[in-house]
Order: C-alpha cells, then structure tokens, then sequence
C-alpha cells in the first residue's frame, strides 16, 4: 500500500547547529542554463537509525554506501527549463500542465510521468540520480535528517506543511541547502529517481555504487512536497510512484564525473 501523510500542524523543533557548507566550486552550467554541483566519491551513510522514531520501515537498516563521484542539477529542474525542451521537440507537455507551468517559468515542472523526466535529462545529456545519489546529495556523509541539519532553523529552510500553499520557484531556499550547495532537496515537489522501488532493498542493497532493483513496477521518489509533512521531508524518507503519472513529481538530472 501506498504510504499516505497526513496533514498536520507540526511544531518547531530544536534549531540545529550544523549549517551547510557549500562545496560546489567546480560548479558547471549545463546547455538548459542548469547550474551543477559536484559530488565528490567517497561513503556515506544511508537510511535511518533503528531509533528514528520517523523511520518507516523501509528506510532500514542504516548501511554504509560508496559511490563514484558525480553531477547533481543544483536546484529541480524549473518550468521554463522543460519549455527549451519542448520547442526542441523532444519532450511533451506534462499530463496535467498547471497554470504556473505557462506563467512562472522558476517554478519546478510538475505533473510529469518518469517516462518524461527521463527525455528531458537524455536531451540535456544527463540522466536521473539513483536513490543512492539522490540521498548523498540531500544528506552529506554526516547521517543528518535534513539536507541543513538535525532540526528546523528560526529561518525557513523548506516548502512543506501548507507552509507556503502553493510551489515555490526553485532556489527561494538558501539556508536549506545541503552540505555540497545542493537546492530544493526537502519539499516543494517530489522528485523521481532512476531506481525501482523495493521495500526491502536496503536489506540486500550492494555496498559500492546501488542502482536499486533490477525490475518493478514501481519507481522511487524523494523529497517531499508544499502538502506532506515534516517527516516526508526527511533526506531518509522514501516514497513510490508509478511511473506513467503523478500530479506533483518533478525531477533533476544528474551525469556521471
């Protein structure tokens, strides 16, 4: 069964002492004006801790991961980005286009199927993250909740909760950024991976370069949305969709070093 988060009013927690660093000197801009970040190779931690009182059980166990360096999109990938796509004639429009689609070009693309968020990162010459890189990326190699840390900062770090009622352009975040300078990586919109989802992956998972199940029906998604919870927004928190369609998944690119 699909998890379902309902929506609560969740209280401020403890600030936290661990602000981001920002590491993305090598920082490239891609052909769609996508700036990247650079993800150095090296372990990392990945899922919860058994006393994760958030964690679902699909987030254990707690494993070490190596992964070659890579490329991350600095922020999702926005409207006005997908539109290049478009008038290149190697993408099509979102299942359900909204009207910011037209109108705020910075705002992330959503409504799109997995099928459609691969075109786009293959017309950019990239392609989407694993679930692997997708988490280093948010979290670092610290074991951190949040991409800015263990606990909410007096500022806002996120679009979550109804905190905003609607999306936000990409980038509106800065104290939310993760430990590499990576944007957007908590809220705002659910983002697909490459991988197929398993539950139990992470009982089986290989400890160098995990690409996820070999088959499924099923794909992984991450991040959280501006509607689900504090604890959807968890760097931990996994997530499924089926790929032919969902109303609020969009996505960011990723390529190899």
């Amino acid at each position: 069964m699909r998890k379902i988060f309902l929506i609560v009013l969740i209280p401020i927690i403890v600030a936290c002492t661990n602000s981001p660093t920002t590491v993305d000197s090598n920082n490239q801009t891609e052909p769609d004006g996508m700036s990247m970040v650079y993800i150095p190779k090296g372990e990392f931690l990945m899922g919860s801790d058994e006393n994760d009182p958030d964690a679902a059980a699909d987030e254990k166990p707690q494993h070490k991961v190596y992964l070659d360096a890579f490329w991350i999109d600095k922020t999702e990938v926005t409207n006005g980005m997908y539109n290049q796509c478009l008038d290149a004639d190697a993408c099509t429009l979102p299942i359900l286009p909204s009207e910011a689609f037209f109108q705020e070009p910075n705002q992330p693309v959503q409504g799109l199927a997995w099928t459609q968020a691969v075109d786009y990162c293959t017309w950019a010459g990239r392609r989407l993250p694993t679930e692997a890189e997708w988490e280093k990326a948010a979290r670092g190699m610290d074991g951190r909740l949040f991409p800015w840390g263990n606990g909410l900062l007096d500022e806002p770090t996120a679009n979550y909760d109804f905190l905003f009622n609607q999306f936000m352009d990409v980038g509106s975040f800065p104290a939310g950024a993760s430990p590499y300078g990576v944007m957007d990586m908590a809220g705002n919109v659910w983002e697909w991976t490459a991988d197929w989802y398993s539950e139990d992956y992470y009982a089986n998972s290989p400890y160098e370069n995990p690409t996820g199940p070999e088959s499924g029906t099923i794909k992984a998604i991450r991040s959280g949305a501006w509607n689900t919870v504090l604890r959807a927004i968890r760097v931990t928190n996994r997530h499924w969709a089926f790929p032919g369609r969902d109303d609020i998944l969009g996505f960011r690119c990723a390529k190899d070093q």
